[in-house]
This record gives structure tokens, C-alpha cells and sequence, in this order.
């Protein structure tokens, strides 16, 4: 049992450890700004959240407008969104491209949607909103709470001139066609 338990520690450690040596600076600081991002709106800190993208993205969509959206989203009085978990995924090697590095990211949030105060109906029509973004595996209904539960992996890319500061930009299929104007061909691909 002892010889048992001794071998389970040890694998657990050498993944652990593993892992460790994996996590690259540039991926430590990338994580570091995404989560700060990420926190910045589950703490309904809009206009320091809309401080970590991308500047040039502002030449795509306005910065009021952003700040605009993400209010909506995440300060909307009929459907209150909270963030209850983050995780990661795959973060790709920064590549330098014309003097900025850019880096896919993956990460996964847990989302907690309440719609208790919506009739039926209205009810029913963001279900099917948040089924059609996210995928039926990844949205769940609460009745005895009125919320949904929503699994959502998000991408984003990230951008740095020194591999340290980095800024985001969603990296969306719908936004694509806005992102033409702002990323690489390379990175684009990658979406």
C-alpha cells in the first residue's frame, strides 16, 4: 500500500513539476494580463478591463463603444453576469511579427447568468442566444435559481512590443473581419 501511494505521489509531483517547467516567461506575464482582465470585469471594473486591449483595436471599434459593450454584458440590470471560475489552456509561443510579438491564448470561464426578473419567453430566447455562442454542452439552465450556467472557452490574442507588457484582443470568429484591419495574416489564420 505504502509502494502504492509513494508511486501516486511521486507521478503527481513529476507532472506538477512538469508543468512548472513549462510555463515560459512570456506565458506567466500573458496569463498575468489575461487574468487581470479577466478580473477587472468580475470585480465591474469596465474602464480599467477596457485598459488591457489592444490599442490599435480602437481604430475598429471606438473605446466608448467598447466600454459601451462590456457594460452591457457585464452590467446589465435584466441579466446579471458573474464570473465565477477561469482556467487556461493552450498559450501559443509569442511570434515576432513587425515588431510586436503576438501570442493565440486560450482560456475557459465559468459564467453565471441570472435571469430570474425575465418572463418566460425572454428567458427562453437567451437560452437559445447563449446555446447558438457557446454550444449545448456548455450552457445549462437552473430553473429553481433562474440562471443559466455557461461554460465559455474564450481566445485572445496577445500582443507585446518587449514580451512582457502584453495588451488583448478577442480572438473570435465574428470579430475576424474587424481584426483583418489590426493582426497579421499569420495570426489571422490562427483564429
Amino acid at each position: 500500500m505504502k509502494t502504492k501511494f509513494f508511486t501516486l505521489l511521486v507521478i503527481v509531483f513529476s507532472v506538477f513539476s512538469f508543468a512548472q517547467a513549462n510555463a515560459t516567461p512570456e506565458g506567466l506575464a500573458i496569463k498575468k494580463s489575461v487574468s487581470y482582465f479577466v478580473n477587472s470585469i468580475k470585480s465591474k471594473k469596465i474602464d480599467q478591463a477596457v485598459n488591457c486591449i489592444y490599442p490599435k483595436f480602437f481604430t475598429v471599434m471606438p473605446k466608448d463603444q467598447m466600454t459601451q459593450l462590456l457594460n452591457m454584458t457585464y452590467n446589465n440590470p435584466f441579466m446579471k453576469i458573474e464570473v465565477q471560475n477561469m482556467k487556461f489552456g493552450n498559450i501559443e509561443k509569442p511570434e515576432l511579427i513587425s515588431g510586436e510579438y503576438f501570442s493565440i491564448a486560450n482560456y475557459y470561464l465559468t459564467l453565471k447568468g441570472s435571469v430570474g426578473s425575465m418572463d418566460e419567453n425572454m428567458k427562453k430566447k437567451i437560452g437559445e442566444m447563449l446555446t447558438s455562442k457557446y454550444g449545448k454542452a456548455n450552457v445549462k439552465y437552473n430553473a429553481s435559481e433562474g440562471s443559466y450556467l455557461i461554460n465559455a472557452p474564450m481566445k485572445v490574442c496577445a500582443i507585446s512590443k518587449d514580451k512582457k507588457s502584453w495588451k488583448i484582443v478577442f480572438a473570435e470568429k465574428e470579430n475576424k473581419s474587424q481584426l483583418t484591419k489590426i493582426l497579421p495574416k499569420k495570426i489571422l489564420d490562427k483564429i
